[in-house]
């Protein structure tokens, strides 16, 4: 019985050797051949879907380098050329031929985009009457006119004489007819008027203003409450011409500068989008609130006139003479007014009469979209826009935008259509109708398509005025953009240069210390509603930037180019005095483009959240110093604001050392969506729609403009500064409640930057 079983379990062990020996050699035998299909499978490329390739690829800097090769300023000239053959202002005949042109241009079978089309929106208008004008004189007692102002600017060409020219006017001033004693307003503030109102009794009167310091509807808004019944404006030799005021040597057609009867046109009103669907898109079956329910227009009749035009009147105002600070370049003293004119005047006893015959209406105004598809994330768009209606010709101020954007589609469409480059992400290319009356393409399109923009919008670019003039590049942007607007402008040369970068030539003009990198060129912010940019950085909260090139500030007080919004913007002004060569539209059009690519392109997105933390210290630094006593004294502390800036800064930290230490092109692709999602929706953190609440638009807590004059957060700038004025207990609430929604909209933007959960 023993041995039996013996013999048994010997078998038994010689079976399972076998076995073990035989699973030894057919897993040898698998993992050879595994091996070798797996070498030859990599070599042909069988077992590596194409899309892994896509996914991991990053921008190609080889293109880029193509790109701004390719960029023509001799094309961008005849883009310019063209588009400024006739006045388009919006919704004119001209600016019809505008729409066609760029649809042509964007749906050229061999330099165009994928698809191109025009949105139409019905949108509330102000023109002057064009068989009544305007008129401005000066009327004795006996309402005989002493004095007729200019109805139109003076010819020096053929271009001021097309009847397309729209007389100068105030768009949605009211109709009306004023009549009543001259007073000089200075700028128009609030300070101003009430100064003039210490010393005079301005019920009944007529106040000339010039332009600067005050918004064009604030002139008219801030008289009003004093009794003042219209507003005259200009603009002074001494804020745009350098004092030049002869049309003889000093001005157009000699120089930059404005000539004596030219006029800034312009939209009198305080909000942006379509005034009476305010939050909907303005389409034809829209509802549309009472004309008599719109806010922030001119409550009383106003006209804009040229500098001759206002010498003729201040030069002959009686009463005490003005603050030296309220002087100009008229060779004579400014003075308050009687209210009226000297005794002295031919003008005494006189009154200055408005004929205002202004009307408003609904009009069709076109969008003109385009696009090129993304081949990785087409659902991620870049947004590149300006606006393509003008006040007369608009050279400058619109049509260096779209001439340098036409360059810049062309470029790209025909990478696309030579099968040379598609983008990872979409792009999309907005030329917006009706910006020169209060933004209202761009508004009403994020207002149709807020939720898609919002959820999928990495950037939008804004190049409105390209060129200002030749010496510099300017931009203005969120801060977590300024590293790609600073590495795209050191890849471009300045004009007439092979060696000397834009960015080299930028810190010479306007720069900045940075506590992380040193001296670097100064990116400015966007704290207003200046351009197209306004919707979608302060209602939207997508990450936007605006990029021109300007003069060198240090050689002129020029407020902005002298011809803006007159009849002497053309292709003769631009071509002669502001670039020559268009040399700066092409470096415009480079560095944009760059920019556009890079967005468009790179793996992960070149943003920098920690350039946004530096930010906020800067402005958590002037808010200590300038309201920590004055809260305190309330019983409100601004030691949790320090805490949520801290918490901020510790959260961008620890996302950059997590980009730094991942190797993102060979991770999972969720892992650079996830990253990259947080960096794209950064901006949209700090939106609150309750923040503002008698604002249309602004919800963005860091970038609300701010009357307070403060490089410090908006909304407590303002509320502290009113609380200190009044002393009223309602207004430190409302510095608290700001301080507030400050606090929870910085902490929320830290937890955006952190783990997902």
């Amino acid at each position: 019985m023993c041995f039996c079983v013996q013999i048994s379990r010997k078998r038994t062990r010689r079976t399972m050797l076998k076995k073990v020996l035989l699973g030894s050699l057919g897993a040898v035998l698998v993992l050879t051949a595994g091996i070798l299909l797996g070498h030859f499978g990599i070599q042909r490329g069988s077992t590596t879907p194409d899309w892994v390739m896509d996914v991991t690829q990053d921008v190609d800097e080889a293109l880029i380098q193509k790109f701004i090769a390719e960029v023509d300023n001799i094309a961008i000239q005849e883009n310019l050329r063209e588009l400024t053959k006739v006045p388009h202002m919006a919704t004119s005949p001209g600016d019809e031929k505008t729409v066609q042109y760029m649809l042509k241009r964007w749906q050229d079978p061999d330099t165009g985009l994928d698809q191109a089309w025009r949105e139409e929106y019905k949108v509330y208008l102000s023109f002057p009457d064009p068989n009544t004008p305007n008129k401005v004189t000066v009327v004795s007692p006996s309402d005989a006119v002493l004095y007729t102002a200019r109805e139109k600017e003076k010819a020096y060409s053929s271009d001021q004489e097309d009847p397309e020219v729209v007389q100068p006017y105030a768009a949605y001033a009211p109709a009306g007819h004023p009549k009543g004693r001259l007073v000089y307003a200075n700028q128009g503030k609030p300070s101003d008027y009430f100064l003039l109102n210490q010393t005079l009794d301005l019920t009944g009167t007529i106040a000339i203003t010039r332009y600067g310091g005050e918004g064009r509807a604030g002139k008219a808004i801030n008289a009003a409450p004093y009794g003042v019944i219209g507003v005259l404006v200009y603009t002074d030799p001494w804020d745009i011409n350098d004092g030049k005021m002869s049309d003889n040597n000093e001005t157009y057609p000699y120089s930059w500068y404005m000539p004596p009867s030219g006029v800034e046109r312009g939209s009198f009103n305080t909000h942006y989008g379509d005034m009476l669907t305010p939050y909907l898109a303005a389409k034809d079956d829209t509802y549309r609130i009472p004309e008599k329910n719109i806010t922030g227009i001119p409550p009383i009749p106003t006209q804009p006139i040229g500098f001759e035009d206002a010498y003729a009147l201040i030069c002959e105002l009686g009463g005490e003479p003005a603050p030296s600070e309220w002087q100009g370049a008229f060779n004579c003293t400014y003075n308050f007014g009687g209210p009226g004119f000297k005794p002295t005047s031919n003008f005494n006893n006189s009154d200055v009469k408005l004929d205002i015959y202004n009307r408003e209406e609904l009009k069709n105004s076109a969008n003109v979209m385009g696009v090129i598809r993304g081949s990785v994330e087409p659902d991620r768009y870049v947004i590149y826009g300006n606006h393509r209606d003008s006040w007369v010709h608009g050279a400058i101020d619109p049509s260096s935008g779209t001439s340098v954007m036409l360059e810049v589609t062309r470029v790209l469409g025909r990478m696309v259509k030579q099968g040379k480059w598609r983008p990872r992400r979409s792009i999309i290319f907005g030329s917006w109708g009706a910006e020169e009356f209060g933004l209202i393409g761009s508004t009403e399109y994020t207002e149709e398509y807020y939720s898609k923009l919002s959820e999928r919008s990495v950037a939008y670019i804004n190049v409105d005025i390209a060129v200002f003039a030749n010496a510099t590049l300017r931009a203005s942007g969120s801060p977590s953009a300024q590293s790609v607007i600073l590495k795209a402008s050191k890849q471009v040369k300045t004009p007439g240069s092979d060696s000397t970068s834009v960015y080299d030539n930028w810190i010479r003009y306007f720069n900045r210390t940075s506590p992380a990198y040193g001296v670097i060129p100064n990116v400015g912010f966007l704290t207003g509603a200046g351009s197209d940019y306004a919707a979608f950085i302060h209602f939207l909260g997508i990450t936007s930037m605006d990029i021109s090139y300007t003069y060198d500030r240090t050689k002129t007080r020029a407020r902005i180019y002298p011809a803006y919004h007159t009849a002497y913007d053309t292709f003769d002004y631009a071509s002669k005095f502001i670039d020559p060569g268009f040399t700066s539209h092409q470096t415009v059009a480079r560095t944009a483009g760059n920019v556009l690519m890079r967005l468009a392109d790179s793996l992960l997105l070149p943003f920098n959240c920690s350039d946004y933390a530096e930010t906020l210290e800067g402005y958590l630094n002037k808010a200590m110093e300038l309201y920590t006593d004055g809260l305190a004294a309330h019983m409100i502390a601004i030691e949790p604001l320090q805490n949520a800036v801290r918490n901020f800064r510790s959260a961008a930290t620890r996302l950059d050392q997590l980009v730094r230490d991942s190797d993102l092109a060979n991770e999972t692709p969720l892992k650079v969506r996830r990253i990259n999602d947080q960096l794209m929706l950064l901006d949209r953190a700090f939106l609150d729609p309750g923040a503002f609440p008698d604002r249309y638009g602004f919800r963005h807590v860091i970038w609300a403009s701010s009357k307070a004059g403060q490089a410090t957060f908006p909304g407590l700038a303002d509320a502290y500064t009113r609380a200190r004025s009044t002393g009223l207990d309602s207004d430190w609430k409302e510095a608290h409640r700001q301080l507030s929604i400050l606090i929870q909209a910085i902490q929320g933007a830290a937890h955006t930057l952190g783990d997902a959960i």
